[in-house]
């Protein structure tokens, strides 16, 4: 790594603070990596990765892990502080012992942030796979604060304090953060923190519950509730006591995801809406569903408007989910086939289109949804799935390489696909920019495709993720 060229920032830091010229082990923070760890180097050209770090700033840090040719440290003084940095607005954020490990950039600037993630795509489209998009899309924001309408919270009875602990992990620990507040979470279910804990602190079952996950609809909040061995009829008593004072949805999980099953019928059901297209889509609280409501509705506006489907065109939405994109795109496109890994949650795509069908005074787009292992795709496969004019891509952190992979070598060997055509134009909404990189690579050098922009959509402030969406059309 210290042997690669450096990038115009850390030049910029090299040459304003030269390592030979500052007091020993003091460090000049050049740039952030893709886990929100400062870069610095020693003297002698060793690679020390800092938490705690922010670009421009000096440091001392303690030194955590040290191999031949870098260092992990944690930043224990700033000397000259980053204009970037800004007070966490989380009493749990720090590196302190015990601070909450769910966050990692709460302590840069919003904006900050966002430039980041920039770069850390645009550097992974280039040294991952030679591509540089044409044009960058506008970075995709919104509330920096409340957003996490998903979470998995872990639940453990502490002995030793006499106390029930729920939140997310310690930095970098096993242990169960003393979390009171978190500022991601919605107000409403920060609120319920503390009296979580004391429900249950009260419970026969406080410990052989080990977790509870939120999914929070447009209406309903849901909590489901891990528990290893049967609810005593006291705890059951105790949960509905709960749901009633506080308006939350209990669900009960006794073993894996399909046991998911609601404590009491009835009530609104666990939904979100899309408005811009005249979409709900209900759902259970274990199936997949984006983080960020906020700015899925925006994703999903702007990937349709990339898309451009028109009512004569067949577009495939691949790795469907729930229907996300499937059903808005049924609005435009004149037919839709969406494909997805999971036999569950194409029963629930088909669900939510007859659910979306009626009532509408314009009729969705002939729709039809199958169950396949996308990550054994073939030529032969992709073929027989038929010509589709355009493709919405959005797979899970693996990224969709099979599907790449089948799309090249039907460019690359046109004798296996008759009258087959590929997609003038493929969208492609990517949780990991590693493989949205590969797969880029595949797309642009191996299957006859251009890259005509990509940006960033930051679906998760104040952490490291990078949520992005690329733009593919065929060269003619």
């Amino acid at each position: 790594m210290s042997s690669e060229s450096p990038t115009p920032e850390q030049a910029a830091v090299q040459a304003a603070f030269p390592s030979a010229d500052l007091p020993e082990g003091w460090l000049a923070v050049e740039s952030l990596d893709i886990e929100a760890q400062g870069i610095a180097h020693r003297p002698d050209g060793k690679v020390v990765f800092l938490d705690g770090g922010l670009p421009f700033e000096v440091v001392s840090a303690q030194v955590t892990r040290r191999k031949n040719n870098w260092e992990a440290a944690t930043v224990t003084d700033i000397h000259r502080e980053s204009p970037q940095r800004v007070r966490p607005g989380c009493p749990h954020f720090g590196l302190h012992a015990g601070a909450c490990g769910g966050c990692k950039m709460q302590h840069l600037h919003e904006s900050a942030q966002v430039a980041i993630k920039q770069r850390v795509l645009e550097d992974n489209l280039w040294h991952l796979a030679k591509v540089k998009a044409e044009t960058l899309q506008r970075p995709i924001q919104g509330p920096a604060w409340g957003y996490r309408y998903r979470a998995r919270l872990s639940v453990r009875y502490v002995h030793k304090k006499g106390e029930v602990l729920i939140g997310f992990h310690e930095r970098k620990s096993r242990y169960v953060a003393d979390m009171r507040v978190c500022h991601v979470l919605p107000p409403h279910v920060s609120a319920l923190l503390v009296p979580l804990r004391a429900l249950i602190f009260g419970m026969d079952a406080r410990e052989t519950c080990p977790q509870i996950e939120l999914a929070c609809g447009d209406e309903v909040t849901a909590l489901v509730l891990r528990h290893l061995e049967p609810l005593s009829e006291d705890d059951l008593a105790r949960l509905r006591a709960f749901a009633q004072q506080h308006g939350v949805q209990w669900w009960l999980q006794p073993k894996g995801p399909d046991t998911v099953k609601l404590l009491d019928a009835g009530g609104p059901p666990l939904a979100y809406s899309l408005p811009e297209f005249g979409v709900t889509m209900p759902f259970k609280p274990t199936d997949f569903t984006q983080v960020n409501p906020h700015i899925n509705r925006v994703l999903v506006a702007r990937a349709l408007r990339l898309l451009g489907a028109q009512r004569h065109e067949r577009v495939i939405d691949w790795f469907c989910g729930l229907g996300n994109f499937t059903l808005p795109i049924a609005t435009t496109a004149g037919e839709v086939l969406g494909i997805e890994g999971s036999e569950a949650l194409v029963a629930r795509s088909r669900e939510n289109l007859a659910f979306n069908q009626s009532g509408r005074t314009q009729p969705l787009a002939p729709t039809r949804f199958v169950a396949r292992n996308l990550f054994e795709m073939t030529p032969d496969l992709l073929v027989a799935d038929g010509v589709a004019d355009k493709w919405l891509v959005d797979p899970p952190r693996e990224g969709a390489f099979a599907l790449a992979k089948a799309l090249a070598d039907l460019h690359q060997q046109p004798e296996l696909r008759g009258a087959w055509m590929p997609p003038r134009r493929i969208v492609y909404v990517s949780c990991n920019p590693a493989t949205l990189a590969r797969d880029a690579g595949l797309l642009v050098h191996q299957a006859g495709y251009r890259c005509v922009s990509a940006g960033v959509v930051n679906m998760f402030p104040h952490t490291a993720h990078v949520e992005s969406m690329a733009v593919f059309e065929r060269v003619d």
